[in-house]
């Protein structure tokens, strides 16, 4: 009789290649139904049920009935993480209208928080769907997340780092996906996949070498891998999570 596999939602964004790497040079991945989804579907997935794990946006921990952080590492960032940002033609304090990007869910709370609390901005806030970053002209302005902001500086005059700006504001890292589970998951499998988790997070000069992909160079990846993302769900991280839910919660922005 087959074993009934875990269900796993994971980013499909670059940054997630450390963990798929880890993953699949472990025997883990046997006991795995994995799929790669953008942000917004994997916190779908989860909060429906779908999945068992997914890689999800902090933003949506509050709307789980049940939930378990499953593992020591996440998609995080201390200061600048490059991949995600406010893009504009104009400076802050003369955008009207921001288009929330709609992969995203932790960013668009993210920025919104940001411009009440820190920027002290009121703009109109837009939903989008597919084509939306060729909109962003005049006072508008656009959070765009993910491998689609590679090269993007060079189209806009003003780039805003939102993990940067998070920074500045609160003096923490900020936390954009962690690996969370809806049901409470035997102790030996959640041991095993912190573990091939971790083996990715260990061989990223392999992950960079196998990487075929022409999104980014093998040296910028490196930089990205290396230097803008940080992976470990450390105690500050935790703190920052926590902050960051607390300031979703008093500004009811929650999604």
């Amino acid at each position: 009789m087959e074993v009934q596999r875990i269900k796993v939602s994971a980013v499909s964004y670059i940054n997630t290649l450390p963990f798929l790497y880890g993953i699949n040079k472990s025997e883990i991945k046997n006991q795995l139904d994995l799929s790669l989804d953008i942000p917004s579907e994997c916190a779908k997935k989860l909060l429906s049920g779908e999945v068992d794990i997914g890689l999800v946006p902090v933003a949506i921990l509050p709307q789980l009935k049940e939930y378990h952080i499953v593992s020591d590492y996440c998609i995080g960032a201390v200061g600048n993480v490059d991949s995600v940002a406010l893009y504009s033609n104009v400076p802050l304090d003369e955008i009207e209208s921001v288009y929330l990007d709609y992969q995203s869910r932790s960013s668009v709370n993210l920025v919104k928080v940001l411009a009440k609390e820190y920027w002290h901005i009121s703009p109109l806030w837009i939903d989008t769907s597919e084509g939306y970053e060729n909109k962003i002209e005049g006072n508008i302005a656009g959070v765009i997340i993910g491998d689609r902001t590679f090269n993007l500086s060079k189209e806009y005059k003003y780039k805003y780092d939102l993990s940067g700006e998070w920074m500045k504001y609160s003096g923490l890292p900020f936390v954009f996906a962690c690996w969370v589970s809806n049901i409470q998951l035997p102790k030996l499998f959640i041991e095993e996949f912190n573990e091939a988790l971790s083996f990715g997070i260990n061989n990223i000069e392999s992950v960079i070498n196998n990487y075929s992909g022409t999104t980014v160079s093998k040296e910028d990846l490196n930089v990205y891998l290396t230097k803008s993302i940080s992976y470990i769900l450390d105690d500050k991280k935790q703190l920052a999570i926590k902050c960051f839910l607390g300031s979703i919660k008093t500004l009811d922005f929650a999604e």
